[in-house]
């Protein structure tokens, strides 16, 4: 997290919810990320484990966050064991987690250093009932190396192997799902973030350029307006580029006639914003283009009214599937009576609607949260129905992330430029 300190109490009440959660005499233990090596001596941009981050605010590998709500040692009821101070560590590496600092963040009064960490655990360990673990164990079949969390787990289960060990994740994922007011205003803000940058876009795009120059401007927009940096890789397609879903190349150039799907969102403290346009490279849809654009278009509009509590994702899916298909009859696509002779296993709309049009965000884009869940105020999810015709070198998304509430929905990137005769005048002007 680059610039931005959020509020203790928003850590504070987390923990709280997550140990009303708890059994009686469970004890839950969570590791945190740690930095992946690039080459050398050189490591990735460290990113905390969301749930992690969501317990503690600690930006710090190596730490370890104790949870024993009913330990009768009340001193040992939240501990939070960071790294030694080091000396030479910041001379190399810049300023140290100091204990009163994460105390300050995190609001856990009991901050202390890797050296207690095996008298406090035994000491726990013996009264404790239940252990939850925020590491799953990957089967055997699985490519990847062990994490640092899996090995913590695995050294707990080895030392404690009588103990009943249990997963934190589905106590996480049902508190997660519902964001706290201070989490949708620091969503917002990465919307608004996302936003500036999409408007810069409108204001540098013309033929000629490249992807990775579209992107770089989005970049330039995010860093100027402190946003951590981008929520996932950006997707910036142009031309029969926006038919791969997940085309993260970005290295084309952008032809007069080509419409560019761009798929991005801005980190802010930790919370990812998620947008979704598609834009004439020229300033200009064809007359094909709009009709395929109004067509996602009017189906988006239609679609936010149902993100409303009691819905789910998976309903709001079938119900966008059906209007594109309708949208897509009435395009030329293929007709009522293919429809009517399709195989129902297979049908006809998913060669051109592939995707979902909904999944839930916040700490990570596409965040925790199950399809079949009812939908509950506080919960944030994206609205994204698609289009996709690769014979015509046309793919559309449009993409806003939308507020649950018990009022109704709320579009917290209603501000941001969607009309088609909005974006060509933006873009024109610019010209």
């Amino acid at each position: 997290m680059r610039y931005t300190s959020l509020p203790p109490e928003l850590f504070v009440n987390n923990r709280l919810n997550f140990r009303s959660l708890l059994p009686p005499g469970s004890l839950a233990l969570l590791y945190a990320a740690e930095k992946m090596p690039r080459n050398g001596d050189q490591y990735f941009a460290f990113r905390q484990d969301s749930d992690f981050f969501y317990l503690s605010g600690i930006e710090q590998e190596k730490a370890v966050l104790l949870l024993f709500p009913d330990c009768p040692d009340p001193l040992l009821r939240e501990v939070l064991f960071i790294e030694a101070y080091s000396s030479t560590k910041e001379i190399w590496e810049g300023r140290v987690l100091l204990a009163d600092d994460a105390k300050k963040i995190s609001g856990i009064n009991r901050v202390t250093t890797h050296q207690q960490w095996e008298a406090i655990l035994r000491e726990c360990m013996n009264y404790a009932h239940q252990v939850f673990l925020n590491t799953n164990e990957y089967p055997k079949f699985y490519p990847m190396n062990d994490s640092a969390q899996l090995k913590f787990a695995r050294k707990i289960k080895t030392q404690f192997p009588l103990h009943d060990f249990q997963r934190s994740a589905p106590l996480l994922e049902s508190l997660r799902t519902v964001k706290s007011p201070i989490e949708t205003d620091i969503i917002q803000q990465a919307c608004h973030i996302t936003g500036l940058g999409f408007k810069k876009v409108l204001e540098t795009l013309k033929p000629g350029m490249f992807e990775f120059e579209i992107e770089a401007e989005i970049t330039y927009a995010f860093t100027v307006n402190r946003a951590d940096s981008h929520g996932y890789h950006p997707i910036i397609a142009g031309g029969k580029n926006a038919c791969t879903l997940h085309y993260n190349d970005n290295n084309d150039k952008l032809n007069d006639g080509d419409l560019l799907l761009l798929d991005f969102g801005a980190e802010y403290a930790n919370y990812s914003a998620d947008l979704s346009r598609t834009v004439p490279v020229s300033g200009k849809f064809s007359d094909r283009q709009r009709a395929c654009y109004e067509a996602v278009l009017r189906v988006f509009k239609a679609a936010i009214p149902m993100y409303v509590p009691g819905n789910t994702i998976a309903k709001i899916n079938e119900s966008v599937w059906m209007m594109m298909e309708k949208e897509m009859i009435d395009l030329g696509l293929f007709s009522a009576e293919d429809v009517r002779n399709q195989n129902p296993d297979a049908p006809i709309y998913k060669k051109f609607l592939m995707h979902g049009v909904a999944h839930h965000i916040g700490l990570d884009v596409h965040d925790v949260g199950s399809k079949f869940t009812p939908l509950a105020p506080g919960m944030v999810l994206t609205c994204e129905p698609g289009l996709y015709i690769r014979e015509e070198k046309i793919g559309i998304r449009i993409e806003n992330d939308i507020l649950v509430t018990a009022n109704g929905p709320v579009d917290l990137m209603k501000d941001i430029p969607v009309e088609a005769d909005e974006i060509e005048a933006l873009m024109n002007h610019s010209l």
